[in-house]
């Protein structure tokens, strides 16, 4: 299973998120939920990076398939925006292939 979970302050305001876990739904390498989400994941940092003023810090782990990142700045709306689309493409995700493969949580921190 896909683990999503999206990093907020106490004003609900987006502070990051880490995407961890493999969905199970094919094998590696023929896994269209892993990679849907995967490029859902990774395009949004990158067009955090390329489309806003906002810093952040991101990391990964191939060997259990993680990707954290974390603003070190204000969050822009741009950013909260790439965000919000990022979480419609996961949830549309979930809604075609069944909430078996991915969950998304929230988390105050």
């Amino acid at each position: 299973m896909i683990d999503v979970t999206i990093f907020t302050d106490s004003n609900k305001q987006y502070v990051g998120f880490k995407i961890i876990g493999h969905a199970g739904y094919a094998d590696s390498g023929s896994d269209i939920v892993c990679a849907a989400v995967s490029t859902l994941s990774v395009n949004t940092v990158n067009s955090i990076e390329k489309f806003t003023d906002d810093t952040i810090e991101a990391s990964t782990d191939d060997s259990v398939g993680s990707l954290e990142m974390k603003f070190t700045s204000n969050v822009s709306k741009e950013s909260k925006l790439l965000i919000d689309s990022m979480l419609l493409g996961i949830n549309d995700i979930m809604n075609s292939f069944s909430k078996t493969y991915i969950k998304i949580s929230y988390k105050e921190v």
